[in-house]
């Protein structure tokens, strides 16, 4: 059970206002248990419990959430334009701890984006150890010679600027200018910079996959919290 003062802080580390705020919503009624009694500050209850303006609260701190990003966004607040968090509630900007994304995708690519608020798990699965394997569909300038696939899965490739070798990557083709290809590591701007490498030009680039989970029928602009069961698939990538 929260304690008063503990619930109060709840709600303000939640993003829905500061401690202030928080308890003027206490004062104007906007707090409710499950069944529409009006919440006194001092009343101790358990986070399912509590409703905002008759809404479940959002997810406690360990929140995990997927994002269909769209073109056109940045994963960075540094970046000019729109970002990634202006598809998210207003309030999650003010959650304490602050909610990050998992990695980046650069403004034009498109796809499964991951946030969350648990360091040690974004740590895992971005950590190099992890080799969660991350799945890229890109529509290209040009015809793929053939010699794509050898190349990319020697383990051998060196990229402009790196100094070392990229890991083993799977590229399927798709079509003459379809191919899809999935890397176990992340480096800047990766899988432009190996079809250039090869003489080509990425149009177009799509994530729909990180590990074992997949956007599913997400639309591009939204977004759902994940559960245990969707981490678990997000970890298990079926052998791939």
């Amino acid at each position: 059970m929260a304690k008063s003062m503990k619930l109060v802080k709840h709600l303000a580390n939640l993003g829905y206002g500061s401690r202030k705020e928080v308890a003027w919503m206490f004062r104007e009624g906007r707090v409710t248990d499950a069944a529409g009694e009006v919440l006194y500050a001092d009343d101790p209850l358990e986070h399912d419990q509590v409703r905002v303006d008759g809404q479940p609260l959002d997810p406690s701190p360990g929140l995990v959430l997927m994002l269909h990003k769209p073109a056109g966004c940045t994963c960075s607040t540094r970046d000019k334009g729109r970002t990634v968090y202006e598809l998210l509630p207003a309030r999650f900007a003010r959650r304490d701890p602050a909610l990050s994304t998992v990695g980046r995708l650069d403004r034009d690519t498109t796809g499964l984006l991951l946030f969350t608020d648990d360091g040690q798990l974004l740590h895992r699965i971005v950590s190099p150890k992890s080799r969660l394997p991350k799945i890229y569909q890109a529509t290209l300038a040009q015809d793929l010679r053939g010699d794509e696939a050898a190349l990319f899965a020697s383990g051998t490739l060196m990229l402009e600027s790196e100094t070392s070798p990229l890991l083993a990557a799977e590229l399927e083709e798709l079509g003459p200018r379809q191919a899809q290809l999935t890397l176990h590591e992340g480096r800047y701007h990766q899988v432009r910079r190996m079809f250039a490498a090869v003489g080509n030009h990425v149009l177009a680039l799509h994530r729909p996959r990180v590990g074992g989970l997949e956007l599913g029928g997400l639309e591009p602009g939204q977004w759902r919290a994940l559960d245990a069961s969707d981490l678990a698939r997000l970890f298990n990538a079926g052998g791939d």
